[in-house]
């Protein structure tokens, strides 16, 4: 296999911030799709060399939608001799509801918190302390630039996050890795994916946010990897920092500013 881009990212994240330790039962949240079946396989190779002893599985929660895939993540399971749980719901029957729906779309969020939900019960049912989510380095900057925009704040999702209610973490071994670099490993190594059947696929926020992140990097080619960059170069954080004693309510500051720049100049 071809996977020594993949492995070495991911060993990266992984001594960068703890996300392995000793004794860890990991639960890889497949989706079927090509990120969750690179991570499933990586992760079964990286559990032979790795210098923390854990065990792995993954779970794929069934949402419900009509002519899911399940067979082909069975088949690459058996192939490749990972443990897969498939957990049967009625997520996209309770989404599809009319009161559930928002100007007739179905809501990616409520979407998303019903499936965490019962992808972490499942967790905590099989002994798992570690939920392992695909997200990569792409999606981090898609979800900056969406809180950004929609939410006033810089910030994105965690490489590890503790989850106090569940008593569970969640961790992100592929932050390291670009979309093209993960597309590019599955090519080299015939790994399969199921082909998305959400109604929203193709039309979210998050598609918007990619779209508009291509067209920096076709003006611009080295913002990629400077993006990317920018996640952890902390050092180098020069975002104001107003005394805490003394912060005004944001709307009065972002007002402040505003009437500051708009100052005529002399």
């Amino acid at each position: 296999m071809k996977l020594q881009n993949i492995l070495r990212a991911l060993r990266q994240a992984d001594i960068d911030f703890d996300m392995i330790e000793p004794g860890d039962k990991l639960a890889v949240a497949l989706s079927g799709g090509k990120d969750s079946m690179l991570l499933f396989l990586a992760l079964s190779v990286y559990q032979r060399f790795s210098e923390n002893d854990f065990s792995l599985c993954a779970i794929h929660v069934d949402m419900g939608f009509e002519q899911k895939e399940n067979e082909l993540m069975k088949q690459f399971a058996d192939q490749h001799n990972l443990e897969l749980h498939i957990v049967p719901s009625q997520i996209f029957e309770i989404l599809n509801l009319e009161q559930n729906k928002k100007n007739g779309r179905i809501q990616c969020s409520l979407c998303s918190v019903l499936k965490k939900g019962t992808l972490l019960d499942t967790a905590k049912e099989l002994g798992c302390n570690k939920v392992v989510f695909g997200h990569h380095g792409d999606d981090a900057l898609e979800t900056l630039l969406m809180n950004m925009i929609h939410g006033g704040r810089i910030s994105t999702f965690a490489p590890v996050q503790y989850m106090s209610r569940m008593n569970m973490c969640i961790i992100r071994p592929l932050i390291y890795l670009k979309e093209e670099e993960i597309i590019k490993a599955c090519e080299q190594n015939n790994i399969p994916h199921v082909k998305p059947v959400c109604p929203n696929d193709g039309h979210s926020e998050r598609q918007n946010m990619k779209e508009l992140l291509d067209k920096f990097y076709t003006l611009y080619p080295d913002a990629h990897d400077n993006f990317m960059t920018a996640l952890v170069n902390r050092p180098a954080d020069q975002l104001w920092k107003p005394n805490p004693s003394k912060t005004t309510p944001a709307g009065r500051m972002n007002s402040r500013i505003i009437q500051h720049d708009e100052r005529p100049k002399k």
